[in-house]
C-alpha cells in the first residue's frame, strides 16, 4: 500500500530534514484539496505527523486535525506528541482511523499494552524511529530524534507482540528526507523475523524502483512525503506501481 505523508507546521505542510525543527521546508498546497484528489485516485490511508503537538503536547493542532479528517473521506493515520488515553480518544473522536505512538513506546511501555487492548491491534500503529550502529544494532531514538535509547528494535517488537501488535511505522532516520533510497536491507532482515507485522517502510524513497524493492521484500505499506510533495513522481505513477509489483 502507498501512504502518503504530510507534516504540519502551524497549518502548513512542511518537510524537516533529518527531523531538525531548524531545517524545514515549506509547501504550499491545499491539502483538504489535495486529499480529496487522492481519494478518488484510489489512495486507501494517509499519514498525517502533527509536528507542533510532537514539539509540545499543549500545541496540538486539534481543531485543523479534526477538520482536514472531516473534509475527506480517507482514513487517516495521525502522530504527534501522543501521551495519553485522553489524546488517543481525542483524535479517535475527531475522526481518526489509526494512531501513530513514538516516544510512549520506550516511556510508557506498560501504557502501549493497555492501549493495543483497549483500542485493538488495527488501530494502533507502533512508530519505531532508529539507527544503526557499527554492530549493527538497530538502535531506537526517541523525543523527535533527540535521544538515543539503548533499547533494540527487534526487543521492542518481541516484547509487544503478545498484546497484539500489527502495524509498525520503522523509520532510518539515516535516510530520512534525503531521497537516496531506503534501507533495504534493514526492511528485508525485519520482515523476515516478524511474519506478522504489517510493516510501514519510511525513509529515503525517490523513485519507482525504490517501491518496487520494498514490495518485493514483503513490506505492507511504503510512506511517501517528499517524493510527492516535490513531484519526483505522481501518486498515480506510485499506485499503479505498487499494484503491477504483485
Amino acid at each position: 500500500m502507498i501512504i502518503p505523508a504530510f507534516d504540519i507546521i502551524n497549518g502548513q505542510i512542511v518537510r524537516l530534514y533529518q527531523g531538525n525543527y531548524l531545517n524545514q521546508k515549506k509547501y504550499d498546497i491545499d491539502l483538504i484539496n489535495v486529499l480529496k484528489e487522492y481519494y478518488f485516485k484510489g489512495v486507501q490511508i494517509v499519514h498525517l505527523v502533527d509536528l507542533d503537538g510532537a514539539k509540545n503536547i499543549k500545541n496540538r493542532q486539534i481543531e485543523l486535525l479534526s477538520k482536514i479528517l472531516h473534509s475527506n473521506n480517507i482514513p487517516i493515520q495521525i502522530g504527534g506528541g501522543i501521551r495519553t488515553k485522553k489524546d488517543i480518544n481525542e483524535l479517535f473522536d475527531a475522526g481518526a482511523k489509526r494512531i501513530v505512538i513514538g516516544s510512549s513506546i520506550i516511556n510508557n511501555k506498560n501504557q502501549i499494552k493497555e492501549w493495543l487492548e483497549i483500542y485493538g491491534s488495527d488501530a494502533i500503529v507502533l512508530a519505531l524511529d532508529i539507527c544503526i550502529d557499527s554492530k549493527n544494532n538497530k538502535k531506537i531514538y526517541i523525543n523527535g530524534w533527540k535521544k538515543k535509547t539503548d533499547v533494540i528494535l527487534e526487543e521492542i517488537i518481541e516484547y509487544f507482540l503478545p498484546s497484539g501488535l500489527k502495524h509498525v511505522l520503522c523509520t532510518d532516520i539515516s535516510k530520512d528526507g534525503t531521497l537516496l533510497g531506503p534501507n533495504i536491507q534493514l526492511y528485508k532482515d525485519i520482515v523476515n523475523s516478524f511474519k506478522t507485522i504489517e510493516f510501514q517502510a519510511s525513509g529515503g524513497v525517490g523513485t519507482l524502483k525504490d517501491i518496487i524493492s520494498l514490495k518485493k521484500i514483503g513490506i505492507k505499506s511504503v510512506i511517501i512525503g517528499r517524493s510527492l510533495l516535490e513531484k519526483k513522481f505522481t501518486i498515480e505513477e506510485a499506485l499503479k506501481c505498487w499494484q503491477n509489483e504483485s
